[in-house]
């Protein structure tokens, strides 16, 4: 093979004499393995080269030092003989159809000529907080050291209305009214926008949005999934859920409670509903499945989420065979695994019924009855029909109590093997026990003696979930603070929120993401605490405009030199619209809700055939949030602005921009009754003529003055819909049908069936549904 082609001695000498014949310049600074080289051999090499054993070619691995890398020598390194090739010895070879780039070339010559330096993976080191001088706001004093390190300037703050409505949709997934939007923009005082931030936060729908994000990561759903699909009782988690936020309960019992409240010392009924989260998986029914089957398919159920939720790391590729690209070995997967191969479960069964989940109110009441019934068994005159009808009083009110599946310790833990490729039929392979991924920090030993939480001579979930939460743990600070800084932001530090590891994506700003990382720690993981501190910058207070010179240096808004604006959630953008229209109800919390649905929409669903019957009343108009999560047939209105299955762990959804959506917009009842509702405001509250009742409909729905020709074109739609609803009274009867008043004079139907139209003209604008 001759090495020294063309290529080969332009690159080398480009790296090795610089650009002489330009002049002196300003040397470039140095390589670094993490940034710059990493992501080129993850990308291309690593499928054959990298952690997996088993597929590994030539006994090389190149995510560390090795043979192929001669540091300060490139010109005699295989790894670039090798991907300078041009012959049968090109690296990536042909039918691997990866090609490398010039440059990803001339940066892996030069990175070994600079040293060959490697880095353990920037995720898996401990976080280190960078030092920030007393007197500035950590966030603002990173984003703009490093923006002016790329010659970058922040952006202007943004307008009042634009920060109300902002942190309203972002800390309550609801829009301020316009009263609230007046009254901001009058107050004068230096703390205002503080103010507005505690009431926020102090709300019981701060809850409700920040829940929103975790019931995607932790797989929320009201139904089993799988083959027939049926429904489960296991609302009460999503309350419990709700609840947690609105107490700022500290994140680290919040991890505890989840994969182990029934373990801890103090459990009680509030963390068992926690541990609810460990029956979030897919279960069946189906009787012809084969147990072992889906005892392997739980298992690796459990793993993956717990990768999503907690560590950003795809676990579950480590499910047949070593992680490819990162250091997670299969053994690693299924010792993970091990940790709940003590819950007790059917696992080809209907769900059980759950643990009753009764309020302090019901708990009386219940203790009132058995009470009663004990005081008739004392009696031994009693007639034996006094104490049946006691009895059955007490059972009665007992079976109406709400039920939760939770966990539930099962004295003898399942037997798990590490399972050859992933073959559940294969069960040759090594007997596991518990124990975290062996290239991270292991578990202390077990402490405290034999108890409920930890057992002598074994790690238990109560144990995972301590080094979780654990400062030897870097994964799970970074990962939850890098989800959190996406909902304010609109995107991660590191962009891709499941998989920090080796193909996810460096963070563009490292000191950035430590810093909040080590902060939530020191907080003792107080996420009210860190939500504050994000929402009160001047980062986030920048308007999300972008001129051309931002455009051009930053076009995806990586540095935070402005806001982001992004299309509001499946769930905010009916909740806005109930809101506007003065229809959303704001009760907290209970059983899941049934909102309008097409007909036949549930045809397909059979083992059992149901029918979709949507409530009626209050349950109509509950947020989103509470609407009843079917795997296989998601409402059509959250499917189309883009909300989960969540038959698998969500860390971020798709955000695409489709027509089907202007069309739920315009033609869902939900959405046609919002607008009907928001015309009878219009209609009563928007004064006299036809351009002060477009005011009213514009400063409900947007919170701000329409301009002139804004005002010109609403009243314009309304003077042609009234003259069709005028000429055609029946189709204004056929447009208010949701609502029927069948006092209304035809002439009045005739307006309010043109304001509706309005109404619906605005309920689609893009500035409705989007987050400023």
């Amino acid at each position: 093979m001759n090495v020294r082609t063309p290529l080969f001695c332009a690159l080398v000498g480009a790296v090795s004499i610089g650009m002489s014949l330009a002049g002196p310049a300003t040397p470039a600074p140095k390589l670094v393995f993490n940034r710059d080289i990493r992501p080129i051999l993850s990308n291309n090499c690593f499928a054959c080269h990298g952690p997996d054993a088993g597929k590994r070619q030539a006994g090389l691995r190149l995510d560390g030092p090795n043979r192929a890398v001669i540091p300060g020598d490139a010109v005699n390194s295989a790894l670039v003989r090798r991907v300078l090739a041009t012959d049968s010895g090109q690296m990536p070879p042909r039918d691997f159809h990866k090609t490398l780039s010039p440059t990803q070339k001339s940066l892996l010559t030069r990175w070994i000529d600079e040293g060959g330096a490697y880095q353990r993976h920037w995720a898996y080191e401990p976080p280190v907080k960078p030092s920030v001088p007393a007197e500035k706001h950590p966030i603002d004093f990173l984003v703009r050291k490093r923006l002016e390190g790329r010659g970058l300037s922040p952006s202007p703050e943004a307008d009042r209305r634009t920060l109300i409505r902002r942190l309203s949709f972002d800390l309550l997934g609801l829009p301020p009214t316009p009263q609230e939007v007046a009254d901001f923009e009058r107050d004068k005082s230096p703390d205002a926008y503080e103010k507005r931030v505690e009431r926020l936060l102090a709300s019981p729908h701060y809850g409700e949005k920040m829940a929103q994000g975790w019931l995607d990561a932790v797989r929320f759903a009201d139904t089993i999934g799988y083959h027939s699909d049926t429904p489960r009782n296991i609302w009460p988690y999503r309350d419990w859920v709700i609840d947690s936020f609105n107490s700022n309960k500290p994140f680290d019992r919040f991890t505890r409670e989840q994969l182990a409240g029934d373990l801890l010392p103090d459990a009680s009924q509030e963390t068992r509903v926690g541990s609810a989260f460990n029956r979030l998986l897919l279960t069946t029914e189906e009787g012809g499945a084969q147990p072992r089957d889906y005892e392997a398919r739980y298992l690796t159920d459990r793993v993956r989420a717990v990768g999503t939720v907690w560590l950003g790391q795809t676990t579950g590729c480590a499910n047949c065979h070593d992680h490819k690209f990162d250091p997670i070995t299969q053994k690693d997967f299924f010792r993970l695994g091990a940790f709940f191969a003590d819950i007790e479960e059917g696992i080809i069964a209907a769900r059980e019924p759950g643990m009753p989940v009764a309020t302090p109110e019901q708990s009386r009441e219940l203790a009132r009855r058995e009470a009663h019934v004990a005081e008739i068994q004392k009696r031994p005159d009693a007639p034996a029909t006094a104490l049946a009808e006691a009895k059955k009083r007490a059972d009665d009110y007992a079976a109406t109590l709400p039920r939760c599946l939770v966990s539930v310790k099962n004295a003898r833990p399942r037997i798990v093997k590490i399972l050859p490729r992933g073959n559940f039929l294969d069960e040759s392979g090594e007997v596991v026990t518990p124990a975290t991924p062996s290239f991270l920090s292991p578990l202390p030993p077990p402490s405290g003696g034999e108890s409920e939480g930890r057992a002598v001579g074994g790690q238990t979930r109560l144990d995972l979930a301590d080094w979780i939460v654990s400062r030897e743990n870097p994964l799970t600070a970074r990962a939850v603070m890098n989800r959190t800084w996406k909902q304010f932001f609109g995107s991660g530090i590191s962009r891709v929120l499941d998989d920090l590891g080796a193909q996810g994506e460096p963070p563009t700003n490292p000191a950035l993401l430590d810093w909040l990382a080590c902060e939530f720690q020191d907080s003792r993981w107080n996420v009210k605490h860190m939500v504050r501190l994000m929402v009160t910058s001047a980062t986030y207070k920048q308007v999300s405009t972008v001129n051309k010179a931002l455009q051009s240096a930053d076009p995806y808004n990586r540095e935070y030199a402005r806001q982001s604006r992004f299309r509001l959630e499946a769930e905010e953008v009916r909740d806005n619209a109930l809101f506007v229209a003065g229809l959303l109800s704001p009760k907290l919390g209970g059983p899941s809700v049934r909102p309008y649905q097409p007909e036949r929409y549930w045809e397909n669903l059979n083992f059992p055939v149901r029918d979709w019957m949507a409530d009626r009343g209050e349950n109509q108009y509950r947020r989103g949030l509470y609407t009843w999560w079917q795997r296989s047939f998601l409402h059509p209105s959250m499917l189309a602005f883009d909300a989960p299955s969540r038959e698998e762990c969500t860390a971020e959804r798709g955000r695409s921009n489709i027509p089907q959506q202007a069309l739920v917009l315009l033609n869902d009842p939900t959405y046609v009754e919002a607008a009907r509702a928001l015309a009878v405001g219009i209609w009563s509250q928007g004064g006299g003529a036809p351009e002060r009742k477009v005011g009213w409909a514009v400063r409900q729905t947007l919170q701000r003055e329409p301009s002139a020709s804004e005002r010109n074109t609403l009243a314009g739609v309304y003077a042609e819909q009234l003259f069709r609803y005028q000429a055609s009274p029946s189709e204004a009867t056929s447009l208010l049908q949701l609502r029927p008043d069948s006092t209304m004079k035809p002439e009045d139907r005739a307006q309010l069936a043109a304001w509706t139209h309005v109404a619906r003209v605005l309920l689609n604008l893009h500035e409705t549904i989007t987050r400023p």
